[in-house]
């Protein structure tokens, strides 16, 4: 233990500036860097002795950044082809929506979500998972994924009828896709 914690004195900092190097927040960079030492922790009894550490833990790092770019990224994607689908259907909407303020709006409505119903409606939507894999990953029945899911919509458009829009998004958005 004594020599973990003497490798997390020496390179943490080293690894948070290269994480904050690439994902400009420092939040994330230290995420990058937790995750980084919980990974060599767990694969402690397997390290070769013959290869480079600190590339080792670069190259670790550099993964998960990677990874959260491909997460950032598919967030973005679908936001951005769920508004897309909604100024296709209606030209009218698009001189009543603002991009921006929408994107907050659908973000705001999920983080009021109970954590579990937004982490099972984010891997369902966001992620794309189907049933079967969020309750897999999640430890839990399908049923209660599905129902999680139907909750979490209910949700959306209660507070989507707010909006005067609120019909055509919530259609878009949610009901040409089918629970998986």
């Amino acid at each position: 233990m004594l020599a973990f914690d003497q490798l997390f004195r020496s390179y943490s900092e080293r690894l948070f500036n290269f994480s904050l190097g690439y994902l400009k927040s420092e939040a994330l960079a230290d995420d990058v860097v937790q995750e980084v030492f919980i990974r060599l922790w767990d694969s402690r009894k397997g390290l070769k002795t013959d290869t480079s550490f600190k590339s080792y833990l670069f190259t670790i790092a550099f993964n998960i950044i990677r990874k959260q770019f491909i997460k950032k990224s598919k967030e973005d994607k679908f936001k951005h082809d769920a508004l897309g689908t909604i100024i296709e259907e209606d030209n009218q909407l698009e001189e009543r929506i603002d991009y921006g303020s929408m994107l907050e709006r659908i973000d705001n409505i999920i983080e009021k979500m109970p954590d579990r119903r937004k982490e099972v409606f984010l891997r369902s939507r966001k992620d794309g998972l189907a049933v079967k894999e969020i309750a897999q990953i999640m430890d839990i029945s399908p049923k209660t994924v599905e129902n999680q899911i139907t909750e979490a919509l209910k949700f959306l458009k209660k507070e989507l009828e707010k909006d005067d829009i609120s019909g055509i998004l919530f259609y878009s958005l949610f009901f040409s896709e089918k629970i998986r």
